[in-house]
């Protein structure tokens, strides 16, 4: 098993000059692998992050997502083509990163609602916008990865079998899905169900705990999801997906009202432990 961490607990943009030495820390605290947000696609920033990653030894994943104008299942065709837009300018990144999987809520605008449930036009308009981003994927190297979320996030995928349906119904190589702890903690009835339903299309997975803090310092049922994961013979990565109040932007984006832990790197050092600990002792 490798084990990742999320940089949206510190940014949604890793190139600044600060970061490196951050990265450093991550490397010697123990992880082989931190996820890149690309919101604001620059492939020769991107590029140029990707370096000195390697020269540190950490591998990558990338993560991204769809606004109200990228929104694949908008009812202005201008909106669903900027969303393969979007998408096919990450993937260019991701290629100039060495990035296999780039992963989120591909698949509609995240925190916009129409008041109903997916309809199966929507649902249309999604698969055929990422057929499309799919095929520029497969030559870039990239599987795009669609992270099913709450309710209360997005309203096109909120569980595990919606993820795995659509997926199916692309049928594309380059197209799979991962299982987030945190949206199923709050959406599945049974997580060995969840995921055995998945199993053949689920290639990443979110470490988050209940409460978006610290992995092991909340209400999921680990214990479960281990024993569920090592059914289904899952050995891809682990990566912790945590959030805070260091971006006043993303701690709104995300809802973190209060403080939850002592600062970002104790909670990645305390998370990572905590991971290696209790997968590596689930039966």
């Amino acid at each position: 098993m490798k084990y990742g961490m999320n940089m949206l607990l510190w940014t949604g943009d890793c190139t600044g000059p600060k970061f490196p030495a951050l990265f450093e820390r991550l490397k010697t605290t123990g992880f082989d692998l931190v996820e890149i947000p690309i919101f604001d696609p620059n492939v020769k920033k991107l590029a140029a992050l990707a370096k000195k990653l390697d020269d540190m030894g950490l591998e990558r994943s990338a993560v991204t997502c769809l606004t109200e104008k990228t929104n694949l299942v908008g009812t202005n065709p201008k909106q669903r083509a900027a969303g393969v837009k979007h998408l096919k300018a990450v993937i260019e990144c991701c290629q100039a990163m060495g990035v296999k999987k780039l992963v989120g809520p591909l698949y509609a605008a995240l925190g916009v609602f129409s008041g109903k449930g997916p309809t199966k036009q929507e649902l249309r308009w999604s698969a055929d916008g990422l057929r499309e981003a799919a095929d520029y994927a497969k030559k870039a190297g990239v599987t795009l990865v669609l992270e099913f979320l709450n309710r209360f996030e997005i309203y096109l995928l909120n569980c595990a079998e919606d993820a795995a349906n659509l997926v199916r119904t692309i049928n594309h190589p380059n197209v799979k899905m991962m299982y987030d702890t945190f949206h199923a903690n709050i959406e599945e009835k049974s997580i060995r169900n969840a995921l055995e339903v998945c199993k053949d299309v689920m290639v990443h997975v979110h470490i988050s705990e209940n409460d978006r803090s610290t992995p092991g310092k909340g209400g999921v049922n680990w214990a479960d999801t281990w024993r569920s994961l090592k059914a289904i013979n899952y050995n891809e990565l682990l990566v912790i997906e945590a959030f805070g109040q260091g971006l006043p932007a993303l701690a709104a984006a995300t809802k973190i009202w209060r403080k939850m832990f002592p600062d970002e790197e104790t909670l990645a050092k305390d998370g990572l432990a905590f991971m290696k600990k209790s997968w590596e002792a689930a039966q």
